[in-house]
């Protein structure tokens, strides 16, 4: 096992002299003590490199908080699964390419059959039965899972980006960030799990949301790797019900938020923008836009009042506000246009 820290570029995975060139490889560590068991490499490997020890401070109202580089359940979770899953017999080290800005660990060899990277999530294939007996036993891993929700739920809930897996022709690596996104989003899904007892599966839902403008149903699910949305529903029922999160739209339209008083408590809200407009707010947008700019398409309406809010639920508003007489549509389909119904006329067509 190597680990590197290389700058910017590239790790160089061949054993050369360290050089001091910005770009090029600054350090190099080799770990191959075949004496040592499983806890005590996972051990000396966290204790040989100092930045997985760092902490830096963040600003939390008047104090300040003090952020591992790197979480500790992390970087062994990494470490088990790299040396659990990687194939015995093919030659190769793993090696451990810290950059300023993240971590990637390489391993020899490709997924086990069956896992790739889009589910990675979700599927496990134990590659090595008895090695992973022997780790389970040593309390180091879960038998039943890849480990990869517990990156999941760790790295999301302190503000991080979600790992990312890529595999090479005769390697897999896995990479996670150094720095914290988003702050607030740790004090959110902690408050909220301290209230609520969350699941692994929520923490993880609730802290994609907290770090995004809200998604769509369909785009909650590909972020969990999941094939169907209605897949996501476990993940997030319960959210709903404890008013964590919220839903707008429906069917395809179908899109979940934080709540904006939520995001503010945690101090998210510099997130908050039209796309979580609720829908009496986008109806009153769309009515004073058109007073202003009568006889427009939905393209230039889309355009004014706010091109992050999703043109379906755009539509879906002007439909709807021409079903109760509020808006009068002329045309059809791209030369569509619409204005405004004048309070009169809409009496006394209510009359007639």
């Amino acid at each position: 096992m190597r680990a590197d820290r290389p700058g910017e570029s590239e790790a160089v995975h061949e054993p050369i002299a360290a050089g001091i060139t910005e770009g090029e490889q600054v350090g190099k560590l080799v770990c191959d003590d075949y004496t040592l068991s499983p806890l005590e490499l996972i051990d000396a490997v966290w204790m040989a490199i100092p930045d997985f020890r760092e902490n830096y401070e963040l600003p939390d109202g008047m104090f300040r908080t003090a952020v591992p580089a790197f979480e500790e359940a992390v970087v062994r979770e990494l470490l088990v699964n790299a040396l659990v899953h990687r194939p015995y017999t093919q030659r190769g080290d793993i090696f451990l390419n810290l950059h300023p800005d993240r971590l990637e660990i390489v391993n020899p060899g490709r997924l086990p059959l069956g896992v790739s990277p889009r589910n990675i999530l979700h599927v496990s294939r134990r590659r090595n039965e008895g090695m992973a007996r022997v780790f389970h036993d040593l309390g180091l891993m879960e038998r039943e899972g890849s480990g990869f929700d517990l990156l999941y739920e760790r790295l999301l809930a302190s503000g991080r980006g979600v790992p990312v897996v890529r595999e090479g022709a005769d390697s897999v690596h896995v990479t996670i960030p150094r720095r914290v996104i988003q702050q607030g989003v740790f004090r959110l899904v902690a408050g909220a799990d301290q209230r609520y007892q969350l699941t692994q599966r929520e923490r993880i839902a609730l802290a994609l949301l907290a770090q995004t403008d809200g998604l769509s149903a369909a785009k909650l699910a590909e972020r969990l790797e999941l094939e169907d949305p209605a897949a996501s529903r476990p993940w997030i029922d319960r959210l709903l019900e404890r008013g964590l999160v919220e839903q707008t739209g429906r069917g395809r339209g179908t899109r979940y938020v934080v709540p904006p008083e939520l995001l503010r408590q945690a101090g998210l809200d510099s997130l908050t923008t039209l796309t979580r407009v609720q829908p009496h707010r986008l109806r009153a947008l769309t009515l004073e836009d058109l007073d202003r700019f009568p006889d427009s398409p939905i393209a230039d309406i889309h355009r004014r009042i706010g091109p992050e809010i999703p043109r379906r639920t755009l539509a879906r508003t002007l439909k709807d506000l021409v079903a109760e007489d509020r808006l009068r549509m002329e045309g059809a389909r791209k030369w569509t246009r619409y204005r405004p119904v004048a309070p009169m006329e809409r009496d006394r067509r209510r009359g007639e």
